[in-house]
């Protein structure tokens, strides 16, 4: 069969540089998925994005569909003729819908009956007459939010276009999309080549754009060349960019033909804290900002222009042009936030509502105090560093500084209380308290600010669950799926072995002035959990050893933690599937004991060698184990209880546990019980499916 290369690219005004690469690739994905519905088996697919194009170049399409075998089923054959052998209504009009006579339909017969059918070969259509339609849909299906109208027709797009190239090998494939006429010719960049340029081939297409009209068309080459001439004038200037990955996908998504320019600004700007500067360069002006091997901020910039410009002089100079003011303003807040220090804005925080059923601001800082003071007593931390960074947390959101870079809070209340003179890790905290601020952040550092960071968060997840206000569905306004990661990620990652259900509680306990906190206490815990799980599974815990944790319902993040650890090492013991399976089976023998289960075994009636063995073997556990269990190692704790394995197959295959003999019997039950105990100290592992 023979096979040619697709392009299809549409030409547009400048896309939207953030939904840019997401565009180009539904694209693509559009219509390879539909190529390969239709039988027209793509070999592979490149993509591309540029601001003023999406395109896709698709290799080795068929020309032609393949023939297809149709068959349909008609009547049962004992239904479709009457009793002289003429035809049914039923059969005339099934012959009738297939547009033949019932004379040439066929007899299918199988195991379940026969029946009328009706067979043909239907012929391929061509790849041409399909592609159109193919890429109509594609378009239509592109996650476009609003779509804009242009002219005078009812086409939208998320842009106006203004070109549409369809190949089918060195063949333009006629059709008409969005009201333009598709077609072989494209345009380079706008200043250095307006003009049109015709495309040979699909295969020619990139590289006639880039040799002749002045366009990378290849998103990530783009992104390489911005990054890589970045730092090549970074390290020009004496010091190296800060390379922000979103930053740098935006820039690709804004240029195509990347020219990096560097920039200056007066140095005098370096007493404002560098995170502003820095936040006002890559947010407003995306420009990449400059560090010295220390760390400390050059005045410097980078930026990239999309254009060779004949004088480079006047493009840098109109760049810190536009810095300057920008620069000047957070000059201005920086020396107005110093003219007082922040303890003073506490006041101010009265008139900041919070949430209205949970109070102000003031009202948070409050419980976030004696919260933060009650997790630094059982951490053993500095409870005055604790309660008063809690005191000053929030008076950052009061500052001009943060008014101006609300991304800033937090960061700029460590800087204004280093410059009151309060207690390095009391300011410290005041960043800490906001970390981890997003997925796979870090995490805060010192005692005071895990401390701060728990108390916040938690106070937030009982106050908004207490209100009804908990996250529904995909909504979570609070964003409390966060905050329950950020608590769970600190104890865990921080080696905090606090019991979470009682710190809810506490928290629960601030808020009864405000709202009855405590009937949710239990339904933020399984809420945690839940997200517990969610940080288990990322982190390569199997569901089913998650659940087998789980059963045993521990209350400390960290010691939940410990156990699914130590279960996922014990899978891989070789005495993990018969173990499994016999506390299984145990599991089920007791299931079905009525009232209270016995503990007490009483030697004289350990008949057999192999129960006496087992209880043995149990009671010696029951000690080795106990200093085990107290220190959280389950993992030396499985490990011993492993070697119970040939003993407890022994034990089932020479005893009778239900015995007729109810003294018995009974003793036998609690040898089972005490024995399955020790596995529960660490988790029910009668849930696990199997060491795969």
């Amino acid at each position: 069969m023979n096979t040619r290369d697709l392009l299809i690219e549409i030409g547009a005004e400048e896309l939207p540089p953030k939904a840019l690469t997401t565009l180009a690739n539904a694209l693509a994905d559009g219509v390879v998925r539909r190529l390969h519905d239709a039988g027209l088996e793509p070999q592979g697919h490149t993509v591309y994005a540029a601001p003023r194009r999406l395109a896709v170049w698709v290799r080795g399409v068929r020309e032609h569909q393949a023939e297809r075998e149709i068959e349909r089923r008609g009547p049962a054959v004992n239904a479709a003729f009457d009793a002289e052998g003429r035809p049914s209504k039923a059969l005339e009009g099934f012959a009738r819908s297939c547009g033949i006579t019932v004379n040439e339909l066929e007899e299918l017969i199988t195991d379940k009956g026969a029946w009328m059918v009706y067979r043909a070969t239907q012929p391929g259509q061509s790849a041409q007459a399909l592609i159109p339609e193919m890429l109509a849909q594609a378009l239509d299906e592109l996650p476009i939010p609003k779509r804009m109208r242009w002219g005078a027709g009812e086409t939208a797009f998320v842009r106006p276009v203004h070109w549409i190239v369809l190949l089918f090998g060195d063949a333009v494939i006629d059709a008409n999309i969005y009201g333009i006429q598709t077609g072989r010719s494209t345009r380079g960049h706008r200043f250095h080549h307006p003009e049109a340029l015709i495309v040979p081939a699909p295969h020619e297409y990139a590289a006639l754009l880039e040799s002749t009209g002045h366009v990378v068309a290849d998103f990530a080459t783009r992104r390489a060349m911005v990054k890589a001439q970045v730092e090549s004038a970074a390290a020009e200037l004496g010091g190296h960019a800060v390379l922000d990955d979103d930053l740098l996908d935006e820039v690709a998504a804004l240029t195509e033909w990347p020219r990096v320019v560097t920039g200056n600004f007066e140095a005098r700007f370096l007493d404002v804290p560098k995170e502003a500067l820095i936040s006002t360069m890559q947010g407003n002006q995306r420009y990449f900002p400059l560090l010295n091997a220390a760390g400390h901020l050059l005045p410097h910039f980078i930026t990239v222009a999309n254009i060779d410009s004949t004088d480079p002089s006047a493009v840098r100079q109109g760049n810190e042009r536009v810095i300057r003011p920008r620069f000047s303003d957070a000059e201005f807040f920086w020396k107005e936030d110093l003219k007082q220090p922040l303890s003073a804005q506490l006041e101010s925080l009265k008139t900041v509502v919070f949430q209205q059923k949970l109070g102000t601001q003031f009202d948070k800082t409050q419980r976030v105090m004696r919260l933060a003071r009650h997790i630094a007593a059982l951490c053993g931390a500095d409870l005055e560093h604790a309660a008063r960074a809690a005191l000053l947390a929030k008076c950052d959101l009061m500052s001009g500084m943060v008014g101006e870079f609300p991304e800033l809070q937090g960061i700029m209340g460590r800087y204004l209380a280093r410059h009151d003179g309060e207690h390095a890790e009391v300011a410290q905290a005041l960043d800490e308290v906001y970390m981890p601020r997003r997925a796979g952040d870090e995490l805060p550092a010192t005692k005071t600010g895990q401390g701060l960071a728990l108390a916040e968060r938690l106070d937030t997840l009982v106050g908004i669950f207490a209100i009804g206000q908990g996250p529904t569905g995909a909504k979570d306004p609070f964003a409390l799926r966060r905050a329950a990661l950020g608590v769970l990620r600190i104890l865990i990652e921080r080696d905090i072995d606090l019991d979470l259900h009682a710190l809810l509680a506490f928290a629960a306990e601030g808020l009864k002035d405000k709202v009855d906190a405590a009937k949710v206490v239990d339904t933020v815990f399984e809420f945690m959990l839940e997200r517990m799980r969610a940080y288990a599974l990322d982190r390569g815990i199997r569901h089913d050893v998650f659940d087998a944790v789980l059963v045993t319902r521990p209350q400390r993040p960290l010691d939940f933690e410990r156990r699914a650890q130590a279960v996922n090492d014990f899978l891989a013991l070789p005495q993990a599937e018969a173990l499994a399976a016999a506390n299984k089976r145990i599991g089920n023998i007791l299931k079905k004991v009525e009232g209270d289960l016995p503990t007490t075994i009483n030697a004289g009636l350990l008949l057999e060698p192999a129960e006496r063995e087992l209880a043995e073997r149990v009671q010696q556990l029951e000690a080795e184990l106990a200093p085990l269990f107290a220190a959280g190692d389950y993992t030396a704790a499985l490990g011993k209880l492993a070697h119970l394995r040939d003993t407890v197959d022994a034990f089932f295959d020479g005893v009778m546990v239900m015995a007729e003999d109810a003294a018995l019997r009974d003793n036998r039950l609690a040898l089972l019980n005490r024995m399955r105990a020790l596995f529960l100290r660490v988790a029910d592992i009668s849930v696990l499916g199997g060491t795969a």
